[in-house]
């Protein structure tokens, strides 16, 4: 699996159940090889991901697509990816809520 494949697999991932009334929109901006940047938005109980960085974000998502791949895999400890700075969270607690929702943890 890539990154790419990841993201765009979240809609079918997500329950509705789990997002309802909820209101979100992530960036993520992956670089390198395989990289891209993405924007999934959570609205209407539903989840679309879009190519690009579209509207505002609630949160922006930075990393190498290398360690967005292995943070994906369980190869990377998403706590030490952000203290070393492998990953960038602008909105940890945005995140931290959807992380369960949309796999990542």
């Amino acid at each position: 699996m890539n990154s790419k494949d990841f993201i765009y697999r979240l809609p079918s991932k997500v329950s509705p159940a789990a997002i309802e009334g909820h209101e979100t929109t992530f960036h993520f901006d992956l670089e390198g090889d395989g990289g891209g940047q993405y924007t999934v938005q959570v609205a209407d109980n539903k989840v679309v991901v879009t190519d690009g960085l579209n509207g505002e974000p609630t949160c922006l998502v930075r990393s190498s697509n290398e360690n967005f791949l292995k943070l994906i895999q369980g190869d990377l400890n998403p706590m030490m990816a952000l203290l070393t700075g492998k990953v960038k969270i602008s909105n940890q607690a945005e995140m931290l809520r959807y992380a369960k929702i949309f796999g990542l943890m």
